[in-house]
Protein backbone atom coordinates (compact mmCIF):
# COMPACT_ATOMS: atom_id res chain seq x y z
CA UNK A 1 0.00 0.00 0.00
CA UNK A 2 2.81 2.42 0.84
CA UNK A 3 4.34 1.86 -2.60
CA UNK A 4 1.03 2.70 -4.28
CA UNK A 5 0.73 5.83 -2.13
CA UNK A 6 4.20 6.94 -3.17
CA UNK A 7 3.43 6.31 -6.82
CA UNK A 8 0.16 8.25 -6.57
CA UNK A 9 1.99 11.12 -4.86
CA UNK A 10 4.29 11.22 -7.88
CA UNK A 11 1.28 11.96 -10.10
CA UNK A 12 -0.78 15.14 -10.38
CA UNK A 13 -4.54 15.59 -10.47
CA UNK A 14 -4.68 16.87 -14.06
CA UNK A 15 -3.01 13.74 -15.42
CA UNK A 16 -5.12 11.44 -13.23
CA UNK A 17 -8.23 13.26 -14.42
CA UNK A 18 -7.30 12.76 -18.07
CA UNK A 19 -6.71 9.05 -17.59
CA UNK A 20 -9.96 8.51 -15.70
CA UNK A 21 -11.92 10.54 -18.23
CA UNK A 22 -10.37 8.48 -21.02
CA UNK A 23 -11.50 5.32 -19.22
CA UNK A 24 -15.07 6.57 -19.34
CA UNK A 25 -15.28 7.25 -15.61
CA UNK A 26 -17.44 10.15 -14.41
CA UNK A 27 -17.96 12.18 -11.24
CA UNK A 28 -14.57 11.73 -9.57
CA UNK A 29 -13.50 15.37 -8.94
CA UNK A 30 -14.59 16.89 -5.64
CA UNK A 31 -16.34 20.30 -5.74
CA UNK A 32 -14.02 23.30 -6.28
CA UNK A 33 -15.27 24.76 -2.99
CA UNK A 34 -12.99 22.22 -1.25
CA UNK A 35 -9.54 23.80 -1.24
CA UNK A 36 -6.30 23.42 0.68
CA UNK A 37 -6.16 25.27 3.99
CA UNK A 38 -2.54 26.29 3.43
CA UNK A 39 0.24 25.85 0.90
CA UNK A 40 2.02 22.55 1.22
CA UNK A 41 2.75 19.19 -0.39
CA UNK A 42 0.30 16.96 -2.22
CA UNK A 43 -1.96 14.63 -0.28
CA UNK A 44 -2.14 11.07 -1.59
CA UNK A 45 -3.38 7.84 -0.08
CA UNK A 46 -6.26 5.56 0.75
CA UNK A 47 -9.43 6.95 2.31
CA UNK A 48 -11.10 6.48 5.71
CA UNK A 49 -14.58 8.00 5.57
CA UNK A 50 -16.58 9.69 8.32
CA UNK A 51 -20.19 10.81 8.13
CA UNK A 52 -22.51 12.48 10.59
CA UNK A 53 -25.42 14.85 11.09
CA UNK A 54 -26.57 17.73 13.30
CA UNK A 55 -27.82 16.45 16.67
CA UNK A 56 -28.96 19.48 18.68
CA UNK A 57 -30.55 17.16 21.24
CA UNK A 58 -27.17 15.60 22.15
CA UNK A 59 -25.34 16.64 25.29
CA UNK A 60 -21.81 18.01 25.23
CA UNK A 61 -20.59 14.74 26.79
CA UNK A 62 -22.33 12.58 24.18
CA UNK A 63 -20.90 14.69 21.38
CA UNK A 64 -17.35 14.55 22.68
CA UNK A 65 -17.53 10.82 23.40
CA UNK A 66 -18.59 10.22 19.80
CA UNK A 67 -15.93 12.56 18.39
CA UNK A 68 -13.09 11.12 20.46
CA UNK A 69 -14.34 7.69 19.41
CA UNK A 70 -13.76 8.75 15.82
CA UNK A 71 -10.25 9.95 16.66
CA UNK A 72 -9.56 6.55 18.23
CA UNK A 73 -10.79 4.70 15.13
CA UNK A 74 -8.97 6.77 12.48
CA UNK A 75 -6.19 4.53 11.11
CA UNK A 76 -2.65 5.73 10.57
CA UNK A 77 -1.49 5.89 6.96
CA UNK A 78 -4.91 6.87 5.61
CA UNK A 79 -6.66 10.13 4.72
CA UNK A 80 -9.78 11.07 6.68
CA UNK A 81 -12.62 12.26 4.41
CA UNK A 82 -15.58 13.79 6.26
CA UNK A 83 -19.12 14.35 5.00
CA UNK A 84 -20.74 16.19 7.93
CA UNK A 85 -23.95 17.28 6.18
CA UNK A 86 -23.48 20.61 7.95
CA UNK A 87 -21.87 23.89 6.85
CA UNK A 88 -22.33 25.75 10.15
CA UNK A 89 -19.72 24.02 12.26
CA UNK A 90 -16.03 23.13 12.24
CA UNK A 91 -14.94 19.51 11.85
CA UNK A 92 -11.21 19.82 12.38
CA UNK A 93 -9.40 21.87 15.00
CA UNK A 94 -6.31 22.05 17.16
CA UNK A 95 -6.54 18.93 19.33
CA UNK A 96 -8.09 16.78 16.63
CA UNK A 97 -5.40 17.70 14.08
CA UNK A 98 -2.66 17.08 16.63
CA UNK A 99 -4.15 13.70 17.57
CA UNK A 100 -4.55 12.54 13.97
CA UNK A 101 -1.06 13.65 13.03
CA UNK A 102 0.45 11.79 15.99
CA UNK A 103 -1.46 8.66 14.89
CA UNK A 104 0.08 8.91 11.43
CA UNK A 105 -3.06 9.99 9.59
CA UNK A 106 -1.87 11.65 6.37
CA UNK A 107 -4.41 14.47 6.24
CA UNK A 108 -8.07 15.39 6.21
CA UNK A 109 -10.56 16.43 3.51
CA UNK A 110 -13.85 17.95 4.67
CA UNK A 111 -17.01 18.93 2.85
CA UNK A 112 -17.29 21.62 5.48
CA UNK A 113 -15.27 23.85 7.76
CA UNK A 114 -12.16 23.76 9.92
CA UNK A 115 -10.99 26.02 12.75
CA UNK A 116 -7.82 26.77 14.75
CA UNK A 117 -6.35 27.38 11.34
CA UNK A 118 -3.07 28.89 12.47
CA UNK A 119 -2.37 25.92 14.73
CA UNK A 120 -3.09 23.49 11.91
CA UNK A 121 -0.72 25.47 9.71
CA UNK A 122 1.95 25.49 12.44
CA UNK A 123 1.89 21.69 12.82
CA UNK A 124 1.65 21.25 9.02
CA UNK A 125 -1.28 18.83 9.12
CA UNK A 126 -2.73 18.78 5.58
CA UNK A 127 -6.38 19.88 5.48
CA UNK A 128 -8.65 20.54 2.51
CA UNK A 129 -11.99 22.15 3.41
CA UNK A 130 -14.64 24.61 2.21
CA UNK A 131 -14.12 27.40 4.76
CA UNK A 132 -13.20 28.16 8.36
CA UNK A 133 -15.35 29.07 11.34
CA UNK A 134 -14.86 29.18 15.12
CA UNK A 135 -18.14 27.29 15.65
CA UNK A 136 -17.55 23.85 17.17
CA UNK A 137 -19.60 20.65 17.22
CA UNK A 138 -20.10 20.34 20.99
CA UNK A 139 -23.74 19.65 21.75
CA UNK A 140 -24.67 20.12 18.12
CA UNK A 141 -23.31 17.30 15.88
CA UNK A 142 -22.27 13.66 16.07
CA UNK A 143 -20.62 11.20 13.70
CA UNK A 144 -22.84 8.27 12.73
CA UNK A 145 -20.70 6.23 10.36
CA UNK A 146 -17.06 5.24 9.82
CA UNK A 147 -15.49 3.69 6.74
CA UNK A 148 -18.87 3.65 4.97
CA UNK A 149 -19.93 4.95 1.54
CA UNK A 150 -20.38 8.73 1.41
CA UNK A 151 -21.20 11.28 -1.27
CA UNK A 152 -19.54 14.68 -1.74
CA UNK A 153 -21.03 16.74 -4.54
CA UNK A 154 -21.50 14.30 -7.43
CA UNK A 155 -18.76 11.97 -6.20
CA UNK A 156 -19.62 8.62 -4.60
CA UNK A 157 -16.79 7.57 -2.28
CA UNK A 158 -16.39 3.99 -1.09
CA UNK A 159 -14.18 2.51 1.63
CA UNK A 160 -10.91 1.50 0.00
CA UNK A 161 -10.96 4.31 -2.56
CA UNK A 162 -7.89 6.48 -3.07
CA UNK A 163 -7.44 10.24 -3.09
CA UNK A 164 -5.00 12.68 -4.66
CA UNK A 165 -5.14 16.38 -3.77
CA UNK A 166 -2.92 19.17 -5.03
CA UNK A 167 -3.21 22.84 -6.00
CA UNK A 168 -5.70 22.00 -8.75
CA UNK A 169 -8.16 20.17 -6.52
CA UNK A 170 -9.07 16.69 -5.29
CA UNK A 171 -9.70 13.53 -7.32
CA UNK A 172 -11.05 10.21 -6.06
CA UNK A 173 -9.80 6.93 -7.54
CA UNK A 174 -11.99 3.82 -7.17
CA UNK A 175 -10.11 1.27 -5.09
CA UNK A 176 -10.61 -1.58 -7.56
CA UNK A 177 -8.97 0.39 -10.37
CA UNK A 178 -6.47 2.52 -8.45
CA UNK A 179 -3.36 0.60 -9.49
CA UNK A 180 -4.47 0.58 -13.14
CA UNK A 181 -5.17 4.32 -13.07
CA UNK A 182 -1.86 5.11 -11.41
CA UNK A 183 0.05 2.98 -13.91
CA UNK A 184 -1.63 4.68 -16.87
CA UNK A 185 -1.01 8.09 -15.30
CA UNK A 186 2.70 7.34 -14.90
CA UNK A 187 2.83 6.42 -18.59
CA UNK A 188 1.11 9.62 -19.69
CA UNK A 189 3.39 11.75 -17.50
CA UNK A 190 6.42 10.11 -19.14
CA UNK A 191 4.98 10.92 -22.58
CA UNK A 192 4.29 14.52 -21.56
CA UNK A 193 7.91 14.82 -20.49
CA UNK A 194 9.00 13.72 -23.97
CA UNK A 195 6.70 16.32 -25.55
CA UNK A 196 8.09 19.01 -23.26
CA UNK A 197 11.67 18.04 -24.06
CA UNK A 198 10.94 18.13 -27.80
CA UNK A 199 9.33 21.57 -27.65
CA UNK A 200 12.10 23.00 -25.50
CA UNK A 201 14.57 21.65 -28.07
CA UNK A 202 12.80 23.70 -30.74
CA UNK A 203 10.37 21.19 -32.26
CA UNK A 204 7.09 22.61 -33.55
CA UNK A 205 4.34 21.93 -30.95
CA UNK A 206 1.96 20.46 -33.53
CA UNK A 207 4.69 18.14 -34.82
CA UNK A 208 5.45 17.11 -31.23
CA UNK A 209 1.77 16.38 -30.67
CA UNK A 210 1.53 14.30 -33.86
CA UNK A 211 4.64 12.34 -32.89
CA UNK A 212 3.56 11.53 -29.32
CA UNK A 213 -0.25 11.90 -29.58
CA UNK A 214 -0.25 13.86 -26.35
CA UNK A 215 -0.30 17.50 -25.36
Amino acid sequence: MSDLSERLEGCYTGAVHDIMKGMGLKHFVLPPTITRLFEGPKLAGQIFTVTGRPTPEASAHETLMAWTGFLSKAPGGKIVVIQPHDMRLSFMGELSAETLKLKGVKGCVIDGAARDVQFIIDIEFPVWCTHSTPNDIVGDWMPDGFDVPIRIGEVEIEPGDWLLADKDGVVILPGARAEEIIGETETIINTENKVRTAILAGEDPQEAYLKYQKF
